[in-house]
């Protein structure tokens, strides 16, 4: 999801982390109600409880939760129960939290979206952020250097220190694995990775020039730091919200319905306060449908680059 909307570090683990999780569950999915006046949902499984939907986002920016803030009071309002955000510490932890049955409803990038349902994670997308009216699901990844840098095209990233978000980010790492390769550059071998861990972290890396001579991050986190120059950027497939499919039947339906296409408009006319922020108002205008086949551009990114982060 683009909210920033919108790791070779800690990513080394993911298997480890990934293959224990079958020991690990969230609880018994019980759904008596969660206090006094909240009423009690349908049959289903919850992360938490039945009057608690559990948001996990992937940690995007510095700013994340803050961007996040008025679609999760969104979802409390017509969902009629309490939203619990829960950002994971890195994007690996997200994947082992939908496979573990941790969250209900969450943010992915593409990557850790099809990473999860590859590893055992009963999700379902549903829809993706956009920014722009009329605009399709996705943003861009982009290749940046300082702005007074000699560095004109990929092909030169060769033998530089490169910043990526994390081994598991689609704009960050997976889409600018396989431009590098394309520019004969292999990722593995002829650069020196660094992993920021967020978006804009590697964007501020890159600008300041010494840890990192060349650089990627999206477009929303590119933007919004100074003395960078673009060098080269790729449409990414939209970032998808999923539900997990273990909910109550009639609760997903209801997320659903009042998400799926939701406008900023309609959030603001709901009264959810910060909706009409100039922060929200620059990483969304709307949610747009989406489903499985729109991600399978992913995976054949992960045939194409054989990332380590996209498993066997």
């Amino acid at each position: 999801m683009k909210i920033s909307a919108r790791m070779m570090l800690g990513v080394a683990t993911a298997a480890v982390l990934l293959a224990g999780t079958t020991a690990c569950s969230s609880d018994d999915g019980s759904t008596t109600s969660s206090g006094a006046g909240t009423p009690a949902a349908a049959s289903g499984k919850f992360a938490k409880d039945s009057g608690t939907l559990v948001f996990g986002v992937v940690p995007d920016t510095a700013a994340t939760q803050q961007n996040y803030k008025p679609l999760e009071d969104y979802i409390a309002k017509i969902s009629g129960l309490k939203v619990e955000y829960r950002e994971s510490s890195d994007y690996a932890a997200l994947i082992e939290a939908a496979v573990s049955g941790k969250v209900d409803i969450a943010s992915f990038s593409g990557f850790t979206y099809v990473t999860a349902k590859k590893n055992g994670a009963k999700i379902t997308p549903f829809a993706s952020i956009i920014t722009k009216k009329g605009q399709e699901p996705g943003y861009y990844s982009e290749a940046i250097v300082p702005e007074n840098s000699t560095i004109s095209k990929i092909e030169d990233f060769k033998g530089k220190k490169v910043c990526f978000v994390s081994q598991t980010s689609t704009s960050g790492y997976l889409y600018p694995s396989y431009n590098l390769l394309k520019a004969g550059v292999d990722p593995t071998k002829d650069v020196t990775p660094v992993f920021a861990g967020k978006h804009d972290a590697s964007a501020l890396k890159v600008s300041q020039g010494s840890e990192c001579e060349a650089g990627f991050a999206e477009d929303v986190a590119v933007e919004a730091q100074k003395g960078l120059k673009v060098i080269n950027k790729t449409f990414v497939v939209g970032a998808p919200m999923t539900l997990a499919d273990g909910l109550p039947a009639d609760l997903k339906q209801k997320l659903i319905s009042g998400l799926q296409n939701v406008t900023i408009e309609q959030i603001q006319a709901a009264g959810v306060a910060g909706a009409d922020s100039d922060a929200f108002k620059k990483t969304f205008y709307a949610l747009a449908p989406v489903d499985d086949s729109k991600y399978d551009i992913i995976r054949d990114l992960c045939t194409q680059t054989k990332a380590a982060a996209c498993g066997k």
